[in-house]
């Protein structure tokens, strides 16, 4: 693993453990970028109005396959907060009805929702999901305690943000569909992290972030719509669309597509990251995941906390772990300042947790250097 790190422009002084929050883009994937950009600037007329439409369908073809979808189905963002943000304002819901998500979630979109609820008289209910977490089926069961009548829209990770977990979400979006609830799944950290299909997880809505694990330019993330949708869900804003120079194949793509004079290189980089990720990334995948699972029982013998979960399928490429109460409060900045280290903290439900992550450049040096600098400053 330690010679892939070649292929990043991290510095080479600092132990980086936070690939989850922005990662970083490989060289080869960059260069790419980088080749579009200069492609653009070359014609910039012929390039937009012309040439670009060929090129986005071909990336939404790579990601199809790649995440089991249609190509059709699969809309471009920058990020999967604004993608979330567009299907929540396009949503026909009445005064009274709710949307149920985990304590979980990532915290920019339970504001997201939050704000949109108030102002339209929706209840948004965060259904307490205890840690530790001990099985799949007191998960679900805990979960579906929150559905009611009233609930219209089940919104949940499949890989949480602050506590690292992978849920177990198949199940939930079924039995949603048996009761006739949309299902919206925060999949921002699972392209390039874990499998997928989203034909069958059977979800209406799919957000993924390919800047993160999938190690695509930053700002390259998409929405994964339902066909059966694309008649009521509309884009926030509305540019050219048909009337345009996008050429199709349907007016949802249109519309969703032009959104303005943008820089579209990032989203064009997708066949080349897909392919580096394949290359590069997927074989070591396991490698990586079990470097992690180490990090489990090694934050239990210095931190001296008990773990959120029994590892497992629970964890992938990233592990968030409580601090113990007596932990500095600035022990985030004590961790850069004084040792170079990388590494977020995440204030969740009364606990202090901190996250690491595990890409292809991380060894176990970088491993040893947050145990030592824990055990100094603990």
């Amino acid at each position: 693993m330690n010679n892939l790190r070649e292929n990043f422009l991290l510095d080479q002084d600092i132990t980086f453990l936070n690939h989850g929050s922005y990662g970083s883009c490989p060289l080869p994937i960059l260069e790419e970028y980088q080749r579009w950009q200069r492609i653009l600037e070359k014609q910039p007329v012929q390039f937009l109005t012309n040439e670009l439409w060929g090129h986005v369908k071909n990336s939404r073809i790579a990601l199809s396959n790649f995440v089991g979808c249609d190509e059709s189905e699969i809309i471009f963002f920058q990020n999967p907060t604004t993608a979330i943000s567009n299907v929540i304002h396009s949503l026909k819901l009445n005064a009274g009805d709710e949307i149920l998500m985990t304590d979980h979630e990532y915290g920019a979109l339970i504001r997201a929702w939050g704000v949109w609820g108030e102002n339209n008289g929706v209840d948004v209910i965060q259904q307490k999901i205890p840690i530790p977490i001990q099985s799949e089926k007191e998960f679900i069961d805990t979960f579906w305690e929150g559905v009611t009548p009233r609930t219209k829209v089940i919104f949940i990770s499949q890989i949480t943000s602050p506590t690292a977990l992978i849920f177990p979400i198949k199940k939930i979006i079924d039995r949603a569909r048996t009761k006739g609830i949309l299902t919206i799944v925060d999949g921002a950290h699972v392209p390039g992290h874990v499998d997928v299909n989203i034909h069958e997880l059977g979800c209406d809505f799919f957000t993924g972030a390919l800047h993160k694990w999938l190690c695509a330019p930053k700002g390259t993330s998409f929405l994964y719509v339902n066909e059966k949708h694309h008649d009521w869900v509309t884009p926030i804003i509305y540019s050219w669309g048909k009337d345009g120079d996008d050429p199709g194949p349907s007016e949802f793509l249109q519309d969703f597509q032009w959104q303005g004079t943008r820089d579209m290189s990032s989203f064009l980089t997708i066949p080349r990251s897909i392919e580096f990720y394949h290359e590069h990334i997927h074989p070591l995948r396991e490698t990586c995941r079990k470097m992690n699972l180490e990090f489990v029982s090694n934050f239990k013998s210095i931190l001296g906390t008990t773990p959120i979960s029994d590892g497992r399928d629970w964890i992938g490429q990233m592990v968030s772990h409580p601090l113990p109460p007596d932990a500095p409060h600035d022990i985030k900045d004590i961790l850069w300042n004084e040792f170079k280290i990388e590494i977020p903290i995440f204030e969740w439900q009364g606990h202090n947790l901190i996250r690491s992550s595990i890409q292809v450049y991380n060894n176990k040096k970088d491993m040893d250097s947050l145990m030592n600098a824990l055990a100094s400053i603990l």
